[in-house]
Parts: structure tokens; sequence; C-alpha cells
């Protein structure tokens, strides 16, 4: 018998958004193993991406307090143990560390998604690869061996890497709890003590660093957190004469501006910038496998990725039957709140953010043919929500083919031959990332060394071992991080040369004549 109920009325926008219980009343600084405010008292809004109201303030940190947080990290680094403890004992912190996140994955998770408007999901795999990337380093700094050489009879050389000092880390604010732990994880290995400026739009998780850095037992102001905007807090970290080195993810605007400010200080610097990244689809590729592939490269994360395969090139004999597919299966992404477990993509970061991606949205259906999205997803009147949109027949002139958006939008363009993906793969200003698909083996390895981009996958996405190389050539970035990259970045690598038995040396000065051997001597230098 059909029931007589009436059916239930779908939920309304306020109950499908869920605020976590015990959230701070104030984000603050954490510097020499105290939460402060801004010596000046200054705060700024912190919004949630689903609302657009403010739900806490946070400290705006300025000059004075990077200047107390570098002079924090600077005493931590020449009269604490840090630095000077053996590789092991800074290795068993590291993996408490790492114990922590993972025993708190859930409430970290659930943070950051309110905080970022990522996929709760999403951010649930973010958390637990933070806690691999304090695993791995903790062993790789264990484990690491540096070169020696033997020139027999005469000497022996070898490497003696040493901590460089206080590591300045400006993270950025998509992912942003993993993204900081790629850079506190080998800064801290190595023995170095450490700034962290975060993103002022996803301060939340930032914070909990200093708690769990207190209960592994990491030295007080071994680690310091100065929360604010990039032109006042950033900037005075990047010009601070005591930071010897910066590692930045971010815009390559931003980029640019941190290279010019950093360079009369001659600081080390590694920088992961923007990207505009092609995935080439040949025609004899398994377009289910590429299909699936593309969609999440580019709708995962809300699209607010470095590595997102933005600009999709494909073979034109299977054009039209990509691009009907791929709309298709774009408009089944499910848009949703990002707490919820069925949501694919969530709400974008901020409010200004949303702008610049729907003035995007806005400029493409003026450049390709919208074949999916467009605008607002139904049903979600407020909030940063963006359905995830796509172009078709895109000319590589334009603005969506050559501008990084940094949102679920995408731009599909056709090619012929080779030589031509090839150009068009290579014509933006950004080269970090490159995906390939065609079952033909050797068109994949000779394509993958000539694209110009940093980190290439052939028929796969994004999976990659941490001891590779991450980084982008061109408008993407300066210099790698990885592995043992990560290593060299964060350490001084200073050469010994240790004479054996009785050394010979070239003889200046005495009433004689210089002999060959003087001579090889010199030459040796």
């Amino acid at each position: 018998m059909p029931s007589t109920e009436p059916p239930a009325a779908p939920p309304t926008e306020p109950a499908r958004h869920r605020r976590p219980a015990d959230l701070p009343d104030r984000i603050r600084h954490y510097i020499d193993g105290s939460h402060v405010e801004s010596i000046d008292g200054d705060t700024f809004d912190v919004l949630d991406p689903v609302t657009n109201q403010t739900y806490v303030r946070a400290a705006a940190g300025k000059k004075a307090d990077v200047d107390a947080a570098v002079a924090a990290a600077r005493r931590a680094f020449d009269e604490g143990p840090w630095p000077r403890m053996l590789p092991r004992a800074r290795s068993r912190i590291l993996h408490r560390v790492a114990d922590i996140v993972e025993s708190r994955d859930a409430r970290l998770a659930e943070l950051e998604s309110f905080d970022s408007g990522l996929p709760i999901t999403q951010a649930l795999g973010q958390a637990r690869r933070a806690a691999e990337n304090f695993r791995f380093f903790a062993d790789l700094v264990v484990a690491q061996a540096d070169d020696a050489y033997k020139v027999p009879g005469r000497q022996i050389n070898y490497v003696n890497r040493k901590p460089i000092g206080v590591a300045g880390l400006i993270t950025p604010w998509n992912t942003p709890f993993m993204l900081e732990s790629w850079k506190l994880g080998p800064a801290l290995a190595t023995g170095n003590t450490v700034v962290l400026k975060p993103a002022e739009f996803t301060p939340l998780s930032a914070s909990l660093w200093a708690g769990i850095f207190e209960e592994a037992g990491l030295p007080t102001g071994v680690f310091n957190l100065v929360h604010g905007f990039g032109e006042a807090a950033g900037d005075a970290l990047v010009t601070h004469p005591r930071v010897p080195l910066i590692s930045f993810t971010g815009e390559s605007s931003t980029g640019q501006m941190i290279f010019a400010n950093a360079a009369p200080h001659l600081k080390g610097l590694s920088m992961e910038l923007g990207g505009k990244s092609p995935a080439v689809v040949f025609a004899d590729a398994d377009l289910d496998a590429a299909i699936d592939a593309t969609i999440f490269g580019v709708f995962s994360l809300n699209g607010e990725r470095c590595t997102a395969g933005s600009r999709i090139l494909v073979q034109r004999q299977v054009y039209d039957e990509f691009v009907e597919r791929y709309a298709a299966q774009a408009r089944r992404v499910v848009v949703g709140p990002p707490h919820e477990a069925s949501t694919e993509v969530g709400a974008l970061v901020h409010p200004e953010h949303y702008d610049k991606v729907m003035g995007y949205i806005e400029i493409g259906k003026t450049e390709g043919r919208l074949v999916a999205g467009g605008g607002r997803p139904e049903g979600f009147g407020t909030g940063n929500y963006v359905a995830p949109t796509v172009f078709a027949d895109v000319a590589p002139d334009a603005r969506i083919f050559q501008e990084e958006i940094f949102g679920p939008v995408v731009a599909i363009t056709p090619f012929d031959t080779d030589d031509e993906a090839l150009a068009l793969a290579n014509g933006v200003r950004y080269g970090l990332a490159a995906y390939v698909w065609t079952n033909d083996l050797r068109r994949a390895h000779s394509f993958s060394q000539a694209v110009e981009a940093g980190m290439v996958w052939l028929n796969s996405n994004n999976v990659r071992d941490l001891r590779t190389p991450f980084g982008g050539v061109k408008a993407s970035g300066l210099g790698h991080e990885g592995g043992y990259r990560s290593i060299d970045f964060y350490t001084h690598q200073q050469a010994v040369h240790v004479t054996l038995g009785e050394g010979h040396n070239p003889t200046f000065g005495k009433a004689r004549t210089p002999t060959v051997t003087d001579v090889a001597a010199v030459a040796d230098e």
C-alpha cells in the first residue's frame, strides 16, 4: 500500500553545513613555545568557505612578530640541542609526530575540510599523507649515506652535512596541512629550526602543529609559527637577514617577488609555483582510463591543485567521442557540502578566489564551447561552489588555455600529429607536470623526454614515490624537493679533505727551482 506520508523536504543549506565542535576563539602565533598575540594587537578575519562568514579571528603578524620568531629559532639553533642531536634521536621525535597525526587524522580532516572547503574524504587522505611525509624523512635522515672518495696513498675526501640554520617556510592554502608537513619534515629532520608562515585563508590546521610538536617532544624554539599576510609577515621572513633559506609554494607572480626580494640577501630558494599542465590523449590510448584519470586530475581537491591537468589535448580521431564522454562524466561529478562523504567537489577556499574562477568561466564562454557546468551548481545559492566546468574547441592562444585558473575548470583542444601535440603542450609559460596517454611505448618515452615539465606521468595519474624529485621548469618553479633533493636543500654540504701519511705540499719562497711534482700539485687544486 503506497504511503500517505508527504515526501520529505530537501535539506536546507544551513542543515547541510556542519561546524566542527571546539573551534578556537582566536588563532594566535606560536613563538618560543608560547601562543601569543601580534605585538601590535592586529588581527584578520578567517572565513568559512560554505557561508563566507567569519568564524574566527587570527593574529596578523608583521615584521616585529617575525623578528621575535626568528630570534627564538636562532637561539634554539645556536644554543639548543636540536641541531646537535644524532639523526636517530631526531628521527624518534619525528616518528612520534607521525604517530600523533595518524591518531588524530579524523579531527585534522574535519578541521581542514571546514577551513579550506576540501571534501572530507580527500582531506582525510591529505592528513594521512602528512604523517607519511614525517615518517619518510625521519627514516631518510637515518639511512642517508654521503659521498667519500679515496685518492690512493694520498687523501680521503668526504662530505659532511650540516643544518643551515633558520628555515623560512611559506605555504599555500590548498591542502595546507599536508604541504606544511612536506616542508617541516625535511627541514626538521636535518636539524634546522623553522619559522612557518601559512596562508592567511587557511590558518586553522597550521595552528595545530604547535600542540603536536610539544606532545612529540620537540625542543622549545625549534618550531615557530607566524600568521598573517604575504606582503607583511611573508615579506619580513623573506628579507630577514638571519633566515638563510626560504621554501615557498604558491603563485608564480608571488614567487617572482620573493626571488627579487631574497636576491640581495643571497638566500637559498626552493619555489614550487603555478602550473597549467597538459594531459595528452593519443588515439591509441585506453579512453576509459584516460577519461577517469583526467576527470580526477582536474576536479579532485576542488581543482585547486598545482599539478592539475587543466589542458586536455586530444588526437582528432577520438576527439568528438572523448569530449562527449568527458562532458557527460563531468556533469555527474558530485558537488556538495565539504563534510559529506559523498562529495567529490566542495566549496572553493575563499570568495576572492571564487570570484577569480567565475571570472575565468565567463571569459571561457567567449573562447570555447561550453559542454559542462559554467557557473554555480543548482541548489547552492550561497558559498563558494562552482560546477565542474568543461570547455571544448579551445584555441591555444585563449586565456583559459594559457593562464592558471586553479579551480574545477578544464579546456579541451584537438591535435592531429605528435609534433602538434608537443607544440601545444609546451606552448605555455608553465612547466610543472604533464600526463601522456598512449599505448605506443616508443611514443610515450619520446614525448615525455621532449615535453617541458618537471614531472611526467605515462598512462597514470599523480602517483609519486616520495624519493623522486618534485618541482617544475619555466614559470613553475626553481629547484626541486623530495627525497635526497630535500636533504640537499636543507643542509650545507661541506667537503672535508684528509691527508694520509706524510703530505707533500708545493714549496714557494725557497731558493730552488720548482719541480714537476710541485707544478702537478698546484694543478690538482
